[in-house]
């Protein structure tokens, strides 16, 4: 690197690395910054890489989330293709894997994860990928001419959204997911059996309370064997089964950790002078009902870059955004708003058949999420309700006829 020292120093070139930048000099930051990136390209969206990017609809300049002029312009230094290895809290330095030593006055931790993989027998073949950076699904994409038959294991957003982006190719898809549904983590069951029959209907072969045993092939994957015995002949594997959280020189350097790297309400970690944000940070979410959770979204990433930013800064305030995500798949545009990890009721408005409705999640009889499938307006006037931890009854909400947010001006 061509300096020693930065006054606030990124690691981790991904939405969270770069907001945080974009956030310290919104803020009037004039000191030194540089993201440090393992990645060699510039800041990029990745939710489009399993949706848009891998459909082959959007080029990767596109999923820029700023052109190279403007880290330039804004005296942002970019140090790419290099990843940081370990940190010494009680000297502010880190090292990087090129054997460089960077000191810094501040420290904000972006890295974070990488995709989790699987352990059984043949996880090493060729033709097993993962879709997490531009690289992972350019790899993909190379492949992918030559081959006809692809498993997805893993029945969450990520493996759906493969799937979906896949069959506009042609191929023949099988979805594995372990669970008796998809999306059983993060949605009730009518949202999760909509989407089953959705990929079903499009030729998608999906496969519910199935285990991987291992991956069959020489070099190359031929097939994947199911615990059952069953036998899925794959030219391709793709594996969506989540993120382990890049936190590992952080723990090396003491800092609290546990499903990610700790954090309080400013986004701080245990050591003095270093902020960790985005999906490798673990905080407590009062829409988990103070739980201590990660949330791997871009409006997380956002915020909690903002909340490291202004506490640096010296103006800080608590972290408390309302979480939303969003999923596309065909022509079904998912928006959620809200947390609904131990909903007791699940309202279904709307006509799932007719695909645009949307799910309400009550909890000790507050509304706790929500989520709408082509309805944007439900999605709308559902954040207000999600904030306020709105009280609405069952019966109401059933009626589809009735805004929203008329329902709740009635209490």
């Amino acid at each position: 690197m061509t300096a020693e020292r930065y006054d606030v120093l990124i690691v981790g070139g991904g939405h969270a690395g770069a907001a945080a930048a974009i956030a310290l000099r919104q803020e009037k930051f004039a000191g030194t910054i540089a993201i440090v990136s393992a990645e060699p390209e510039l800041p990029y969206e990745r939710p489009p890489l399993s949706k848009e990017y891998l459909a082959g609809e959007k080029s990767f300049e596109r999923l820029l989330i700023r052109p190279a002029s403007f880290w330039a312009e804004r005296g942002i230094d970019l140090h790419l293709g290099e990843g940081v290895v370990a940190v010494d809290a009680a000297a502010q330095a880190v090292r990087t894997d090129a054997g460089r030593t960077v000191g810094y006055g501040e420290l904000i931790w972006a890295t974070g994860g990488a995709p989790r993989r699987l352990t059984c027998d043949g996880h090493h073949l060729h033709g097993v990928h993962a879709v997490r950076t531009r690289a992972d699904v350019d790899r993909l994409l190379d492949e992918l001419a030559q081959a006809q038959r692809v498993v997805v294991v893993g029945g969450g957003y990520i493996g759906l959204e493969a799937a979906a982006a896949l069959t506009k190719f042609g191929k023949a898809v099988t979805l594995v997911e372990a669970l008796d549904r998809v999306l059983a983590r993060v949605a009730g069951e009518p949202l999760s059996r909509f989407y089953e029959a959705e990929h079903r209907a499009r030729g998608v072969r999906i496969m519910l309370g199935a285990t991987v045993a291992c991956i069959e092939g020489d070099e190359r994957v031929g097939g994947v064997r199911l615990a059952n015995g069953t036998l899925l002949p794959a030219d391709v594997v793709i594996v969506g089964i989540g993120i382990v959280p890049a936190v590992a020189p952080l723990e090396a350097a003491g800092a609290a950790v546990g499903n990610g790297v700790r954090v309080d309400a400013r986004c701080r970690t245990s050591l003095p002078h270093v902020h960790a944000i985005g999906d490798c940070a673990a905080h407590a979410n009062r829409y988990a009902d103070g739980a201590t959770i990660r949330l791997e979204s871009v409006q997380n990433a956002n915020d909690q870059a903002t909340t490291a930013a202004r506490d640096i800064v010296g103006r800080g305030a608590d972290y408390d955004a309302v979480p939303w995500f969003w999923s596309n798949q065909y022509d079904l545009k998912l928006q959620t708003v809200g947390l609904s990890a131990g909903f007791e009721h699940a309202v279904v408005r709307g006509i799932p058949a007719e695909r645009r409705f949307s799910v309400v999640y009550l909890r000790g009889g507050r509304v706790v999420a929500i989520d709408a499938v082509n309805a944007t307006k439900d999605y709308v006037q559902g954040r207000a309700l999600v904030a306020g931890g709105a009280r609405l009854s069952v019966a109401a909400l059933e009626d589809a006829s009735r805004p929203l947010k008329e329902i709740a001006a009635e209490g």
